[in-house]
């Protein structure tokens, strides 16, 4: 953007120019360059020093707490992202400034909808389509149904991971959010194709190519996921490639084409390994594990979980070891390896305990239970108690479950709501109240308090709510006093808008002529004006979602897949891997009777079963 053209937008009188407001430029246009370089951390505090030296530009500050906003929301600090975007929006409203209302509204729903806050996301993201559907915008129109179609989507997903159903078994509550998803996806796609954005289509493609996923269609799925695929190929977008390539895989699956299926885990490995991604490397590596299994080709599986557990070695990541580890006892017990399963499994045990994980210790001790039974090794009393845990676990299952929701009970109690039961004050106890407060209100009742003293004077004036100005001197008289009387109030009702930070207060105006100082300055910000870069949030969509905030806790394993589909992919394969079961008379015999239940995470395999060809 040209100077002139910047220009056309400041005040015809340059007001209170000073060096504050020239240092606070200075060390916001600082901030957006470590932003843009990487090292949000340091543009942080640059933005922060910006807002310490002050302003009296609403839109330079304005365009600060959108930077702001979004340099917290990479560092994984949404609370504070969050307070900055409000900042932002109050002063976008506070000037008039719809485009920038739109923007803040969008930036603020983004935030939320990562806190897990739905509806309020829902509510801005609706603010922020209407604003540009006025504005006759259709970037930002477009973007707006986006950010509404994944906040929809978070939500749907959100609340299907109660109970862990299989794709399309979800409850009614959790379809209606992702087919809301899909036709915002729908109406996004549709506007991109419109104005020609290809790179835009193809996001909008991944991501409902995802939510049909998850509605169980999953033809539609792989048809928009090759949409995904084609554009990112055309773009040489390597990692939305790898993406595409590892949801069509996941679709693959559910459709009972495992060949397919490995067909794309191939080439999400290969894609990998060209970006350096190690942890995306062992997570191909962990699918083609799991895939292979389906297909009982028992040697390819262990070949690929090896892989994996090698690469979870090197990475520290001690949930994907142990995972690797049960795959490989699975895989070895299935071809007849009993000996090297018992290591793995007694490996998994002693991860599963080292991590304080009581479901993955239990497995591992049914698992080690098991085969030294198969290999006639004498059991310890522990292990002895893991067999009666398959009896226990669909109750143990239920007590969780029962634990969960009186937990959930007890805070509902502590909800306001609950306070409804609390009885009523008694009589005494309002007078008590009444009291203090009198004596606390005191000072102010007292300087609003009426006198009762009327003069002749002031003897029309005694009632002021039945007075009727009739003109002349008694109007004014009236309205004085009233403003008198009220102006005190009045100040103490005043909404503190110079209290946001880094705002001052503007002297009155005065004639003036910038400097040559000032000029130089102008000529150098305006170049690229912070207005113009008020940049939305990062993409957070369906098919890359944002990684937790530094320090939190990662249950789930940098080196395994999403558990979600992982999940369901054991789940889907226990029946086949329960009729591989070690032919152990006493086992198979309580198997039949039912009393042991069908468990994902259980030894597989005949002894001595030959590899598929």
């Amino acid at each position: 953007m040209s100077v002139n053209t910047s220009t056309e937008k400041l005040p015809t009188c340059v007001q209170n120019y000073d060096g504050s407001s020239n240092m606070c430029l200075e060390l916001a246009l600082e901030g957006e360059r470590l932003c843009k370089a990487g090292d949000c951390r340091a543009g942080v505090a640059f933005f922060q020093a910006a807002i310490q030296a002050g302003t009296d530009d609403l839109r330079t500050l304005s365009a600060i707490y959108s930077q702001l906003g979004n340099a917290y929301f990479y560092l994984g600090d949404y609370q504070k992202a969050m307070q900055y975007h409000k900042h932002d929006l109050t002063l976008a409203r506070t000037m008039g400034d719809k485009l920038g209302e739109a923007k803040s509204s969008g930036n603020l729903g983004n935030t939320l909808k990562v806190m897990g806050r739905f509806d309020e996301a829902v509510v801005c993201c609706k603010r922020h389509l209407e604003l540009s559907q006025e504005l006759e915008d259709k970037l930002s129109e477009g973007r707006a149904l986006y950010n509404l179609g994944n906040v929809y989507h978070a939500k749907g997903k959100h609340l299907g991971r109660v109970g862990q159903r299989d794709p399309g078994e979800f409850s009614d509550e959790v379809k209606q959010c992702l087919q809301q998803a899909v036709l915002y996806y729908q109406e996004n796609l549709g506007l991109m194709k419109e104005i020609g954005d290809v790179a835009a289509q193809g996001r909008a493609c991944g991501n409902l190519g995802n939510t049909h996923y998850l509605l169980g269609d999953f033809p539609q799925a792989i048809h928009y996921h090759e949409e995904r695929l084609a554009i990112a190929r055309q773009f040489g977008d390597k990692a939305a490639e790898r993406r595409a390539h590892s949801n069509l895989g996941n679709s693959h699956i559910f459709m009972g084409q495992f060949e397919e299926a490995a067909h794309h885990y191939k080439r999400t490995l290969a894609l990998a390994q060209e970006l350096g991604d190690q942890a995306v490397e062992a997570q191909a590596c962990y699918s083609l594990g799991n895939t292979y299994t389906l297909l009982r080709d028992y040697e390819t599986a262990i070949e690929y979980h090896l892989r994996h557990l090698l690469i979870a070695q090197a990475l520290d990541d001690r949930v994907g070891e142990a995972r690797a580890c049960w795959s490989l006892g699975n895989a070895n017990a299935s071809l007849g390896y009993h000996e090297k399963a018992l290591a793995f499994a007694r490996k998994h045990l002693d991860i599963s305990r080292e991590l304080g994980d009581p479901m993955g210790e239990a497995t591992a001790q049914m698992n080690v239970a098991d085969l030294k039974r198969i290999l006639d090794i004498p059991e310890s009393p522990a292990e002895e108690s893991a067999t009666s845990l398959r009896q226990q676990e669909p109750a143990i299952q239920m007590h969780r479950v029962r634990r969960e929701s009186m937990e959930q009970l007890s805070l509902i109690k502590l909800t306001p709501d609950g306070k409804k039961t609390v009885r009523s004050a008694a009589p005494e106890d309002e007078d008590s109240f009444f009291d203090l407060l009198s004596r606390f209100q005191s000072k102010r009742m007292d300087d609003q308090r009426c006198s009762l003293a009327a003069s002749a004077d002031d003897k029309e004036n005694a009632d002021v709510g039945n007075v009727q100005p009739r003109g002349g001197d008694g109007a004014d008289d009236l309205l004085d006093m009233i403003a008198g009387m009220q102006s005190k109030r009045m100040d103490e009702q005043r909404v503190a808008f110079p209290n946001l930070p880094g705002l001052q207060s503007r002297l009155p105006k005065m004639a003036c002529v910038p400097d040559d100082t000032f000029l130089d300055q102008l000529a150098r910000c305006q170049a690229s004006r912070l207005e113009d870069q008020r940049s939305p949030l990062p993409a957070v969509d369906a098919e890359s979602d944002v990684p937790p905030p530094p320090g939190a806790a990662n249950r789930s394993g940098a080196t395994v897949p999403d558990e979600d589909f992982f999940a369901l992919i054991m789940r889907f394969q226990s029946g086949r891997m329960e009729d591989q079961r070690a032919a152990v008379p006493r086992i198979e015999n309580r198997v039949a009777n039912g009393a042991i239940p069908h468990q994902p995470e259980t030894v597989a395999g005949p002894k001595g079963s030959k590899k598929r060809k």
